[in-house]
Protein backbone atom coordinates (compact mmCIF):
# COMPACT_ATOMS: atom_id res chain seq x y z
CA UNK A 1 0.00 0.00 0.00
CA UNK A 2 3.08 2.55 0.86
CA UNK A 3 4.52 2.26 -2.52
CA UNK A 4 1.45 2.72 -4.27
CA UNK A 5 0.61 5.52 -2.19
CA UNK A 6 4.31 6.61 -3.49
CA UNK A 7 3.55 5.74 -6.82
CA UNK A 8 0.70 7.91 -6.98
CA UNK A 9 2.26 10.69 -5.68
CA UNK A 10 5.48 10.24 -8.43
CA UNK A 11 2.56 10.45 -10.67
CA UNK A 12 1.03 13.52 -9.58
CA UNK A 13 4.46 15.08 -9.35
CA UNK A 14 5.08 14.26 -12.96
CA UNK A 15 1.76 15.33 -14.50
CA UNK A 16 2.79 19.22 -12.76
CA UNK A 17 6.17 19.45 -13.90
CA UNK A 18 5.28 18.12 -17.35
CA UNK A 19 1.75 21.11 -17.13
CA UNK A 20 4.13 23.52 -15.93
CA UNK A 21 6.69 23.18 -18.44
CA UNK A 22 3.69 23.04 -21.09
CA UNK A 23 2.87 26.35 -19.35
CA UNK A 24 6.27 27.58 -19.66
CA UNK A 25 6.50 26.52 -23.71
CA UNK A 26 3.42 28.60 -23.89
CA UNK A 27 4.86 32.03 -22.90
CA UNK A 28 8.42 31.85 -24.42
CA UNK A 29 8.47 34.32 -27.28
CA UNK A 30 7.25 32.18 -30.33
CA UNK A 31 9.96 32.55 -33.51
CA UNK A 32 8.44 35.77 -36.14
CA UNK A 33 5.73 33.92 -38.30
CA UNK A 34 4.37 37.02 -39.87
CA UNK A 35 5.72 38.90 -42.31
CA UNK A 36 5.82 42.92 -41.57
CA UNK A 37 2.67 45.07 -42.92
CA UNK A 38 4.09 46.56 -45.43
CA UNK A 39 6.05 44.20 -46.79
CA UNK A 40 3.02 41.87 -47.19
CA UNK A 41 1.03 44.83 -48.57
CA UNK A 42 3.94 45.45 -51.11
CA UNK A 43 3.77 41.97 -52.02
CA UNK A 44 0.12 42.64 -52.51
CA UNK A 45 0.35 45.59 -55.17
CA UNK A 46 2.77 43.94 -57.22
CA UNK A 47 1.09 41.03 -57.85
CA UNK A 48 -2.61 42.49 -58.27
CA UNK A 49 -1.05 45.78 -59.81
CA UNK A 50 0.51 43.53 -62.53
CA UNK A 51 -2.85 41.97 -62.92
CA UNK A 52 -5.61 44.56 -62.75
CA UNK A 53 -4.45 48.21 -62.92
CA UNK A 54 -2.83 49.06 -66.26
CA UNK A 55 -2.08 52.95 -68.80
CA UNK A 56 -1.23 53.10 -71.93
CA UNK A 57 2.00 53.42 -73.41
CA UNK A 58 3.29 55.55 -75.78
CA UNK A 59 2.52 52.95 -78.72
CA UNK A 60 -1.18 52.71 -77.84
CA UNK A 61 -0.76 49.59 -76.40
CA UNK A 62 -1.61 48.77 -72.47
CA UNK A 63 1.01 47.96 -69.82
CA UNK A 64 1.55 47.68 -66.31
CA UNK A 65 1.78 50.43 -63.73
CA UNK A 66 3.92 48.03 -61.65
CA UNK A 67 5.06 44.74 -62.23
CA UNK A 68 7.90 42.13 -61.37
CA UNK A 69 11.02 42.07 -63.44
CA UNK A 70 11.67 39.18 -66.10
CA UNK A 71 12.79 36.85 -63.93
CA UNK A 72 10.98 37.91 -60.85
CA UNK A 73 13.81 38.83 -58.59
CA UNK A 74 12.60 42.64 -58.30
CA UNK A 75 10.13 44.96 -59.27
CA UNK A 76 9.57 47.90 -61.86
CA UNK A 77 7.17 50.85 -60.78
CA UNK A 78 6.78 51.44 -64.83
CA UNK A 79 4.72 54.68 -64.43
CA UNK A 80 5.04 56.69 -61.02
CA UNK A 81 2.59 59.37 -61.68
CA UNK A 82 0.13 56.32 -61.72
CA UNK A 83 1.38 54.81 -59.15
CA UNK A 84 1.07 57.31 -56.42
CA UNK A 85 -2.39 58.08 -57.50
CA UNK A 86 -3.81 54.73 -57.94
CA UNK A 87 -1.97 52.59 -56.33
CA UNK A 88 -0.83 54.12 -53.03
CA UNK A 89 -4.17 55.35 -51.62
CA UNK A 90 -5.24 51.46 -52.32
CA UNK A 91 -2.98 50.04 -50.10
CA UNK A 92 -1.23 52.56 -47.87
CA UNK A 93 -3.77 55.61 -47.03
CA UNK A 94 -1.44 57.53 -48.80
CA UNK A 95 -0.20 58.53 -52.46
CA UNK A 96 3.17 59.89 -51.18
CA UNK A 97 6.00 57.93 -53.49
CA UNK A 98 9.05 59.42 -51.92
CA UNK A 99 7.77 57.99 -47.96
CA UNK A 100 7.18 54.81 -49.85
CA UNK A 101 10.89 54.44 -51.41
CA UNK A 102 12.23 55.61 -47.52
CA UNK A 103 10.49 52.99 -46.23
CA UNK A 104 11.72 50.21 -48.95
CA UNK A 105 15.00 51.19 -47.90
CA UNK A 106 14.30 51.11 -44.21
CA UNK A 107 14.13 46.95 -44.87
CA UNK A 108 17.12 47.04 -47.13
CA UNK A 109 15.61 47.24 -50.65
CA UNK A 110 17.78 48.45 -53.51
CA UNK A 111 16.95 50.77 -56.48
CA UNK A 112 19.09 48.90 -59.18
CA UNK A 113 18.46 51.12 -62.36
CA UNK A 114 19.56 54.29 -62.89
CA UNK A 115 16.76 54.54 -66.17
CA UNK A 116 13.79 52.87 -63.72
CA UNK A 117 12.28 52.76 -60.64
CA UNK A 118 13.53 48.94 -60.23
CA UNK A 119 13.77 47.75 -56.34
CA UNK A 120 15.21 44.81 -55.50
CA UNK A 121 16.10 42.37 -52.42
CA UNK A 122 17.34 38.92 -51.82
CA UNK A 123 14.12 37.71 -49.53
CA UNK A 124 11.37 39.72 -51.88
CA UNK A 125 10.98 37.18 -55.06
CA UNK A 126 8.27 36.66 -57.44
CA UNK A 127 6.29 33.02 -55.97
CA UNK A 128 8.70 33.28 -52.63
CA UNK A 129 6.10 35.14 -50.33
CA UNK A 130 7.29 32.54 -47.31
CA UNK A 131 10.46 34.36 -47.31
CA UNK A 132 9.46 37.91 -46.44
CA UNK A 133 9.38 36.77 -42.63
CA UNK A 134 13.13 36.59 -43.19
CA UNK A 135 13.40 40.40 -43.88
CA UNK A 136 13.76 42.63 -41.15
CA UNK A 137 14.38 46.77 -40.78
CA UNK A 138 18.18 47.89 -40.98
CA UNK A 139 19.98 48.76 -38.36
CA UNK A 140 21.11 52.59 -38.55
CA UNK A 141 24.29 52.63 -40.11
CA UNK A 142 25.93 55.89 -38.94
CA UNK A 143 28.33 55.38 -41.68
CA UNK A 144 25.34 56.36 -43.86
CA UNK A 145 25.94 60.10 -42.40
CA UNK A 146 28.31 62.54 -42.06
CA UNK A 147 31.03 61.69 -39.28
CA UNK A 148 29.73 64.33 -36.54
CA UNK A 149 26.72 62.51 -36.43
CA UNK A 150 28.30 59.18 -35.34
CA UNK A 151 27.51 57.91 -32.15
CA UNK A 152 30.60 57.25 -30.17
CA UNK A 153 29.30 54.48 -27.97
CA UNK A 154 25.59 53.53 -26.56
CA UNK A 155 24.51 55.86 -25.06
CA UNK A 156 24.48 58.14 -27.65
CA UNK A 157 22.02 55.53 -29.42
CA UNK A 158 19.13 57.79 -28.98
CA UNK A 159 20.45 61.02 -29.76
CA UNK A 160 22.21 59.44 -33.12
CA UNK A 161 17.97 58.11 -34.26
CA UNK A 162 17.34 62.09 -33.01
CA UNK A 163 19.72 62.69 -35.45
CA UNK A 164 18.89 61.07 -38.12
CA UNK A 165 14.92 61.86 -37.94
CA UNK A 166 16.50 66.05 -38.40
CA UNK A 167 18.89 64.88 -41.32
CA UNK A 168 15.85 63.28 -42.96
CA UNK A 169 14.01 66.23 -42.40
CA UNK A 170 16.58 68.64 -43.74
CA UNK A 171 16.77 66.66 -46.55
CA UNK A 172 13.01 66.62 -47.15
CA UNK A 173 13.22 71.15 -46.49
CA UNK A 174 16.77 70.71 -48.92
CA UNK A 175 14.08 68.93 -51.53
CA UNK A 176 11.12 71.14 -51.38
CA UNK A 177 13.30 74.37 -51.54
CA UNK A 178 14.59 73.07 -55.08
CA UNK A 179 11.41 71.97 -56.09
CA UNK A 180 9.78 75.71 -54.71
CA UNK A 181 12.93 77.27 -56.78
CA UNK A 182 12.11 75.36 -60.13
CA UNK A 183 8.76 76.37 -59.88
CA UNK A 184 9.17 79.87 -59.75
CA UNK A 185 11.58 79.36 -62.56
CA UNK A 186 8.83 77.89 -64.76
CA UNK A 187 6.46 79.82 -63.80
CA UNK A 188 8.69 83.19 -64.87
CA UNK A 189 9.25 81.32 -67.93
CA UNK A 190 5.55 81.16 -68.66
CA UNK A 191 5.01 84.19 -68.16
CA UNK A 192 7.55 85.60 -70.62
CA UNK A 193 6.34 83.07 -72.89
CA UNK A 194 2.74 84.44 -72.61
CA UNK A 195 4.04 88.09 -72.65
CA UNK A 196 5.67 87.24 -76.37
CA UNK A 197 2.16 85.61 -77.27
CA UNK A 198 0.65 89.09 -76.16
CA UNK A 199 3.31 91.16 -78.38
CA UNK A 200 2.23 88.67 -81.15
CA UNK A 201 -1.01 88.77 -80.93
CA UNK A 202 -0.86 92.50 -81.70
CA UNK A 203 1.53 92.48 -83.99
CA UNK A 204 -0.80 90.18 -86.35
CA UNK A 205 -3.88 92.30 -85.18
CA UNK A 206 -2.14 95.37 -86.40
CA UNK A 207 -0.90 93.80 -89.90
CA UNK A 208 -4.44 92.39 -89.92
CA UNK A 209 -5.75 95.98 -89.66
CA UNK A 210 -3.47 97.63 -92.17
CA UNK A 211 -4.99 94.74 -94.41
CA UNK A 212 -7.86 95.39 -93.73
CA UNK A 213 -7.69 99.18 -94.22
CA UNK A 214 -5.77 99.41 -96.93
CA UNK A 215 -8.11 96.85 -98.87
CA UNK A 216 -10.96 98.83 -98.15
CA UNK A 217 -9.13 102.40 -99.33
CA UNK A 218 -8.72 99.86 -102.70
CA UNK A 219 -11.91 98.94 -102.76
CA UNK A 220 -13.60 102.67 -102.27
CA UNK A 221 -11.03 103.95 -104.55
CA UNK A 222 -12.28 101.36 -107.77
CA UNK A 223 -15.94 102.18 -106.81
CA UNK A 224 -15.66 105.80 -106.88
CA UNK A 225 -13.46 105.55 -110.50
CA UNK A 226 -16.36 103.85 -112.22
CA UNK A 227 -18.85 106.38 -111.49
Amino acid sequence: MASEGHDHHHHHQVLHSSSSSAGQSQNSPRAKTSPAPFLSKTYDLIEEGGGGDHHDDDDGGRRSIVSWNADGSGFIVWSPAEFSELLLPKYFKHNNLSSFIRQLNTYGFKKTSSKRWEFKHDKFQRGCRDMLVEITRKKCEPSVFPAYLKANDENNNNNAARLTMGADQSDNRLLLMKENKSLRKEKLELQMELAQFKSLEIKLLDCLSHYVGDHHNEFRRLTSEHK
